[in-house]
């Protein structure tokens, strides 16, 4: 059933106090496999629900998050989340629509793999009667034979049926599909019908793209036990202008501080569109509902304030960096802006900070030079010409670590490099950039 669909039969049930009111009630419910039936499951007794997540990159990316947040959802709600690394699935991975993807490496997959069950384990308890698991397929799909995987697996699949998939038919009308991707849903089956033995899972969360892949899991436990399960998918992601969510300039945002420090993910939750706001806060906040209307009506009324979009970076920052990074990125841009302590901020905050700011590093032999302020803050663009420099100074409006600086054509001195050799650049009230020399 669709989305809407799914509202029209959770108004006539009744008042927002079930987890799948919460759901609908979020715009988090795109399809189930049956809606009533997954109620009275729920309303049985602690169900095991599961996700998984393939490691097809180096970190999971926010896609992921909306999943992750999802068992944690089902986990509060007093379920039971098993979350799965895909180490044998990843090692195939699901057909995209426009062209075969390329085999990583199994050393690789590998490595990816440990790496992102720690992620998935940073969003799950693990303590209590509802104590979250977290599995590798790999365990057990790397123990059967090709002969077992077609004949206990395989039997139970149509041809025709994995034929009417939209990647696979977008595949075969182009250079098609190799044999390989196109088993692929057959690996994600077994890994519903293996949990459903081994944890009594009866729920399959993912997102609207992974449809097929989830319904294919149910039919295989229908087939193979007799027994019925459930299937739960939420919405792909998408701005209030139809472009994809979680991308920026500077690519995708992942969850991995390696890969996007906690400053820019933190940024790019603060850099909200203000018409995408309300939807962020009740796809991404753990927050109840009434207090997520609280943030939308706030934010609505005061929009320069951005009240809804730094309570959710905070929440998110801190669920997912920890609360002492995010306490330092929320440090970093307070200081940034001339209302804290620049000196005090360590390295690797100020540098994460300021390179989500135009700035310049400086080779050996450009520090030789010995460029002015002036020079700098035209390096930096935040004047056009060194004369725009000066005149910014003349008007007050030219700072360096916070500290207004009357002769834009003096040059730096080693005292005004802060942590890891950076100089914090300001034009005005919000114009930022940075020099970093070398150490």
């Amino acid at each position: 059933m669709g989305g809407g669909c799914v509202l029209s039969q959770m108004r006539q049930y009744g008042p927002v106090t079930h987890i799948l009111d919460d759901f609908a009630a979020r715009g988090l419910l795109a399809d189930t496999t049956d809606l009533f039936a997954l109620r009275e499951q729920l309303d049985a007794g602690p169900t095991s629900v599961y996700c998984g997540f393939d490691p097809t990159a180096p970190s999971l990316h926010l896609g992921n998050l909306l999943q992750l947040l999802t068992l944690r959802r089902f986990q509060l709600a007093g379920h039971r989340p098993i979350g799965l690394v895909g180490g044998a699935t990843g090692l195939i991975g699901d057909p995209k629509q426009s062209a075969e993807r390329r085999l990583n490496p199994a050393e690789q997959v590998s490595a990816w793999t440990t790496r992102i069950r720690s992620q998935v384990e940073r969003f799950l308890d693990f303590t209590g009667p509802n104590a979250a698991v977290v599995v590798n397929n790999y365990d057990w799909t790397a123990q059967m034979s090709t002969v077992d995987f077609l004949r206990d697996i395989g039997k139970h699949f149509s041809v025709n049926r994995m034929l009417d998939r939209e990647a696979v038919r977008a595949r075969l009308a182009g250079n098609g599909i190799s044999y390989t991707e196109f088993s692929y849903q057959l690996l994600q089956a077994n890994d519903y019908l293996r949990l459903y033995r081994s944890h009594d899972v009866r729920l399959q969360t993912g997102g609207s793209d992974q449809w097929g892949n989830l319904t294919a899991g149910v039919d295989l436990v229908r087939r193979v036990t007799g027994d019925h399960v459930h299937a739960l998918c939420t919405p792909l992601l998408t701005k209030a202008d139809g472009t994809k969510f979680g991308k920026t300039e500077a690519g995708t945002i992942w969850l991995d501080p390696e890969l996007t420090s906690p400053y820019a993910f933190y940024q790019f939750w603060i850099n909200a569109e203000d018409r995408d706001l309300p939807a962020l806060l009740h796809t991404f906040s753990l927050q109840p509902l009434p207090a997520v209307a609280d943030l939308v009506d706030a934010s609505a009324a005061a929009p320069h304030q951005r009240v809804g979009q730094r309570a959710l970076a905070r929440e998110l920052t801190t669920l997912v960096h920890g609360a002492a990074a995010m306490t330092a990125v929320e440090s970093a841009a307070t200081a940034l802006f001339g209302r804290g302590d620049l000196e005090a901020l360590d390295g690797p905050t100020l540098t994460a900070a300021l390179r989500e700011a135009p700035h310049v590093e400086l080779t050996h032999e450009e520090s030789a030079a010995a460029p002015s302020f002036a020079d700098l803050f035209v390096r930096c663009r935040l004047v056009d010409s060194k004369t725009a420099a000066r005149r910014a100074a003349a008007e007050g409006g030219a700072y360096v670590n916070n500290r207004r600086i009357g002769d834009i054509d003096a040059r730096p001195a080693a005292q005004d490099r802060l942590a890891d050799g950076w100089v914090a650049l300001r034009r005005g009230r919000k114009a930022i950039g940075g020099v970093r020399y070398p150490t």
